[in-house]
């Protein structure tokens, strides 16, 4: 009898043939569960369990395990994203360069979320913005409720909006407001789309915003399970790869497809190996953000028999 787990992943080009059930990992059956968007899944599975296969946000992962939560991750990537866009400021706050953000009020929508880690680690490694001198102001709870910020941390006030605070000026700068009807909110890294191409060229960090995590006590009871998983998400990819190959492209997909341009032939890479710089960079930036309370290595944060495949 093939065994179970109740999973949630978002639905993507390369997760498609898993969702349609024309791939399956060995022995198992994936059930799939739901949730849209999906990053409604992380905050479910870090505070009741409820998965035994989730995706989640890479720095939610992170945070968990420094407080005790029961899953380890595998080396799959669904979703990538690009950050140096993610920062605007209002014009009339007298900021002129990144690092004049220090001292001032910046929002970002929770203090441990992805985006907002990897686009503080950029502003502070190469625009030299002193994170430490910066007031973050969060607007909701952290995935994991253990989890206390720093003490340069505060929330917003109830029913606050960060775009409408931004625009007022009463936030300097905002990590992943959106779009804000104000001519005086600007892009605080001009033309981010060739700045993010450029540091990717001159670090070979292609960010990684979402990984798959696998309950513990399912891994200890099912020895093998995290290979046969990692396995047919790599089996999944290959179709979609296919596509991508033939010019079949749509949606969402289109966006991977155009990447491939600057980072090469694989638009979503799996693997350790292939992942190691955007892996070390955000744990780096993770420890040095107080997200987590020391670096860790790349190899201990995922399941052991996945690491060198």
């Amino acid at each position: 009898m093939a065994l179970t787990l109740k999973t949630a992943i978002g639905s993507y080009g390369h997760t498609a043939a898993l969702k349609d059930g024309s791939v399956k990992p060995s022995g198992i059956d994936l059930e799939f569960v739901e949730v849209s968007p999906i990053i409604g899944a992380f905050r479910r599975m870090v505070r009741q369990l409820e998965f035994d296969v989730c995706e989640m946000a890479i720095t939610t992962y992170l945070c968990a395990i420094a407080n005790g939560k029961e899953f380890t991750a595998i080396p799959v990537f669904p979703v990538r994203a690009w950050h140096h866009g993610a920062t605007a400021y209002n014009a009339t706050s007298g900021v002129q360069k990144p690092a004049d953000l220090a001292g001032k009020k910046v929002g970002v929508r929770a203090y441990t979320v992805t985006t907002g880690v990897w686009a503080r680690g950029i502003l502070a490694s190469e625009y030299g913005l002193d994170l430490d001198k910066t007031n973050w102001v969060i607007f909701d709870e952290e995935h994991v409720a253990e989890y206390q910020p720093p003490s340069n941390v505060s929330k917003a006030g109830e029913g606050a909006n960060m775009g409408e605070m931004l625009a007022s000026g009463e936030l300097a700068a905002a990590i992943g407001a959106g779009k804000v009807d104000s001519a005086d909110v600007k892009p605080l890294i001009a033309n981010p789309t060739e700045a993010a191409a450029e540091w990717y060229k001159k670090t070979g960090i292609y960010p990684i915003n979402h990984m798959i995590v696998i309950k513990n006590s399912v891994l200890a009871a099912n020895p093998g399970v995290a290979d046969e998983i990692y396995a047919a998400f790599k089996a999944a990819k290959e179709p979609f790869l296919a596509r991508l190959n033939s010019g079949d492209v749509s949606g969402e997909d289109q966006a991977l497809a155009k990447s491939r341009d600057l980072v090469g032939a694989d638009p979503v890479p799996y693997g350790v190996e292939a992942n190691r710089k955007a892996l070390e960079a955000i744990i780096k930036y993770a420890a040095d953000q107080k997200i987590i309370p020391s670096s860790k290595s790349v190899e201990e944060i995922f399941v052991k028999s996945t690491v060198g495949n």
